[in-house]
């Protein structure tokens, strides 16, 4: 075999490349792995580089679409924590089922809801974010004396209820503009896919995103991500992009700030994972055509970062890339692992050696973080033995990106980016009884492409109640709490708004 890859160039160079993407990967997640396993120092803040906890206000957005029966029990779960500072703005997305309605009706001051109406609604979990983030400028950033940070929770999304203060902790450090929890999957129990995506969440986090602290390079999640209000302000007056996975497009460009992003593993967000292998295609379909779409940040963080933050950040953004390789060589291995099988088989004389270096080398790394996992998960009963056999259908689950991963840029080659939101499903308790979220396939559409956005903005509309009668050009906020003196930030230039047209303070979108 060594002699065949000598004579030939082309066998040469595939060997030599495959080495050196392999050894690359290893070294990149030992180093990783070994850095995680301490604190950075950014976790002691100076004293006149910090501020006191107790005086940061904490404002979660939490956009949905269509969730009249989970956003109730979302929104409750957090006003459990006995919090004077916090507040809740639920960004209603064009929604058809009383979503706004059921947030209404909750009793609490500290709850108000945006409702984005066409042409402005359905058009991205980005654009929500902005339209929701120049209120909260409006309301809560004009004093000047009030740290104001701002969190992003999903409907479906579980926050431990000492993540708040966990996060007005981390923001003491002045340093400090952005900070993600960790996620875990609340379904784990049920379903053996959902106990595999638990377990990549707890890896990244462990590893990948502990490890990145000491990088300065951490990466912003769609759920459980708090920033500070300044922090956000400094990447313009509308800091989400309308890419795909706008979480990750944020934390790279908050890399490049003078703001440090943090991860902290001592809280976390729980929310559903997905039982179908269909949904799980079509939803890290999205998330990988989303990284595809970040490759024009390669410039900005070449610019704008440095030292190891600034080669980590280039890894993050060409990782799409590196796993559609090394998808090829993954079916170049599976070819020939068939091709000796299918000698020996036949009679042939085979060398069964490297067999044992290839089990290494794929599932070395997978039992070491099916250790890591087991230390978690022990106390939730998990024993070491059925946690290594985990690791290996890790290592499996691992191969899905194949898949999806040329779907997404075959999609991304013929301009496809409008998807369908992804169906809840309904969730059992302890003693097989199902709570009150939604199975039903939910067909609306949530993302379009700018291209169609009157298109969509129409539809939308046709779907609302008769009714309904807000002005289709207005974002409406109900029941807002009391708000600071409307100045803004510096460095953020507004456009004038329209006078207020009504007791609910109805202004231009």
């Amino acid at each position: 075999m060594i002699g065949g890859v000598a004579n030939d160039p082309v066998a040469l160079v595939g060997h030599w490349g495959a080495v050196v993407m392999i050894g690359t990967g290893l070294l990149y997640v030992l180093v990783l792995l070994l850095i995680s396993r301490r604190s950075p120092r950014i976790e002691r803040p100076r004293h006149s580089g910090s501020s006191r906890a107790k005086d940061i206000l904490v404002v979660i957005l939490m956009p949905c679409l269509n969730e009249a029966e989970v956003i109730g029990a979302s929104v409750g779960r957090l006003l459990d924590i006995p919090d004077d500072k916090l507040r809740i703005l639920v960004i209603d997305d064009g929604s058809d089922d009383g979503t706004a309605d059921v947030v209404r009706a909750i009793p609490d001051p500290r709850v108000s809801v945006m409702r984005r109406v066409p042409p402005r609604a359905r058009l991205g979990k980005g654009e929500a974010l902005n339209d929701a983030l120049g209120h909260v400028r409006d309301i809560w950033g004009g004093d000047p004396g009030t740290d104001v940070v701002v969190g992003v929770v999903d409907a479906d999304g579980r926050l431990e209820p000492q993540a708040i203060d966990e996060a007005r902790w981390a923001f003491r450090n002045r340093r400090i503009g952005a900070v993600q929890f960790g996620v875990r999957i609340n379904n784990r129990f049920s379903s053996l896919l959902a106990r595999m995506q638990d377990m990549e969440f707890v890896i990244f986090t462990e590893v990948f995103q502990r490890g990145r602290r000491h990088l300065r390079s951490v990466g912003m999640g769609g759920n459980a991500q708090f920033a500070r209000l300044d922090a956000l302000s400094a990447l313009g007056e509308r800091p989400w992009t309308k890419s795909l996975t706008e979480d990750f497009d944020l934390g790279v460009r908050l890399n490049g700030t003078r703001w440090v992003n943090d991860f902290r593993p001592t809280a976390a967000v729980h929310q559903q994972g997905v039982t179908s292998l269909r949904r799980l295609l079509r939803q890290r379909t999205r998330w990988f055509q989303g990284n595809i779409q970040s490759l024009d940040l390669l410039g900005r963080a070449a610019r704008e970062q440095r030292g190891l933050a600034r080669a980590d950040t280039t890894w993050q953004i060409l990782t799409p890339y590196v796993l559609l390789a090394a998808s090829l060589l993954m079916a170049s291995f599976g070819i020939t692992v068939a091709i000796v099988v299918s000698k020996a088989v036949l009679g042939h004389s085979q060398t069964w050696w490297w067999l044992l270096s290839a089990y290494l080398l794929a599932f070395g790394p997978g039992l070491v973080f099916g250790v890591l996992y087991w230390r978690i998960e022990r106390s939730e009963g998990l024993g070491l033995l059925k946690s290594l056999c985990y690791a290996h259908l890790f290592v499996l689950y691992g191969l899905l990106p194949a898949l999806f991963g040329w779907r997404a840029l075959l999609r991304e080659i013929v301009g496809r980016t409008g998807w369908a939101k992804t169906a809840r499903e309904a969730e059992k308790s302890a003693d097989g009884a199902e709570s009150a979220v939604p199975a039903a396939e939910l067909a609306t559409r949530q993302e379009v492409p700018a291209t169609r956005a009157a298109e969509a903005g129409a539809a939308g509309a046709a779907a609302l109640p008769q009714d309904f009668r807000i002005p289709p050009a207005l974002v409406r906020v109900d029941r807002l709490p009391p708000r600071f003196p409307r100045t803004v930030p510096p460095g953020i230039q507004r456009s004038p708004r329209p006078p207020t047209t009504s007791e609910h303070h109805e202004v231009a979108a």
